[in-house]
């Protein structure tokens, strides 16, 4: 069986399919580790064409039962992204699945208490600005859970945003069919679901209160669909110890300028700070009349206060899902495999074909 290849399986496969395959080689790899089988992978190629190719059931069988099979990963209708074995195809499902629950558990329970939302956003904030770009370490690791960190001056306030972390994260590691959630995980998707709510919230508020048509308008209008990249970063690593003291200001006594040299010591800059406004403090438009009287920041306050009273809110809130993306990722290797479980062994000769 090693070596086979999937065009073999085809008694006549069209032209146009192996046209595909020998142009195979030059589609860029998928942006996620994927596992390499070294035998026994049968790779399936398709080219975009104005008519769906067509096989037959016979056809297919084949080999493809005990090997790994290879899907061209296609997005939109053309071109072709990469390859992935279907081994990976199911450990995305199972993140997928995982993390939609997740968001529910997590939406529930901060719908409960919107009161927390501000301090689950500074509690996100602040276990990622642990991180040092000198030594690479720090970072969104949820070393804020534990007790030494959670308790210094930084984090005053945050014990009732964590306490529903922690309440939250017994129940989700209950259905959790591939292990305990990281808190380091937990924490970043927290402020995910908290910032959610509040582009919600914004979206029902411009229809008059109406939800029906704030929904709606969040659907058509929003920025959603901008979290792609957020919920890939998912498989991040706790850390065992406390990260460093010193390394995360107390943003209510921070002048300007000590959170603009933050800000740049771990690669941003006035723009990212502007638009983190919201999660540097439970008065957003106090940190802004803070922020607006430093010529850096001024012009960036003012782009997202317009951006605001749009509909849309666009412009705000595209900058502020990605600076949170980038802040969830310093410093962290995601192990993409995370959270998967064991497939279930299949009997072949249970099989009806």
């Amino acid at each position: 069986m090693a070596g086979a290849n999937f065009l073999s399986t085809v008694r006549h496969p069209p032209a146009p399919l192996l046209a595909s395959a020998r142009g195979s080689a030059s589609a860029s790899a998928v942006s996620s580790p994927a596992r390499r089988h070294a035998h026994n992978q049968v790779c399936c190629h398709a080219a975009a064409q104005d008519e769906p190719l067509q096989f037959r059931r016979r056809d297919l069988i084949g080999g493809c039962l005990t090997t790994a099979i290879g899907l061209e990963i296609i997005e939109g209708s053309t071109g072709f992204t990469g390859v992935a074995t279907a081994a990976d195809l199911i450990e995305r499902r199972q993140r997928s699945e995982f993390q939609s629950s997740i968001k529910t558990t997590l939406a529930t329970a901060i719908t409960a208490k919107k009161e927390l939302i501000p301090s689950l956003l500074t509690l996100a904030l602040n276990d990622a600005m642990t991180y040092d770009k000198a030594t690479k370490s720090g970072g969104p690791n949820g070393s804020i859970s534990l007790s030494a960190e959670i308790s210094r001056p930084e984090n005053r306030g945050l014990s009732a945003a964590l306490d529903l972390i922690v309440d939250a994260k017994k129940e989700i590691d209950s259905y959790s069919k591939g292990g305990p959630i990281s808190f380091s995980d937990l924490i970043q998707f927290a402020a995910q679901s908290a910032l959610k709510l509040t582009f919600l919230d914004a979206a029902i508020a411009k229809c008059g209160g109406n939800e029906d048509k704030g929904r709606t308008l969040y659907s058509a209008y929003g920025s959603n669909g901008q979290w792609g990249l957020f919920d890939k970063l998912f498989g991040r690593q706790d850390a065992q110890e406390p990260d460093p003291e010193g390394r995360v200001p107390d943003w209510s006594k921070a002048s300007v300028q000590e959170m603009k040299d933050k800000f740049v010591a771990i690669g941003l800059g006035p723009r990212q700070l502007a638009v983190m406004s919201v999660f540097l403090g439970p008065d957003q438009a106090a940190t802004e009349e803070r922020l607006i009287a430093d010529k850096d920041c001024r012009p960036w306050v003012e782009k997202y206060q317009r951006s605001r009273d749009t509909v849309s809110r666009t412009d705000y809130e595209v900058d502020l899902i990605t600076t949170l993306t980038k802040l969830s990722s310093l410093g962290q290797k995601i192990n993409y495999e995370a959270y998967t479980y064991p497939k279930q062994k299949i009997d072949l000769g249970k099989l009806k074909l």
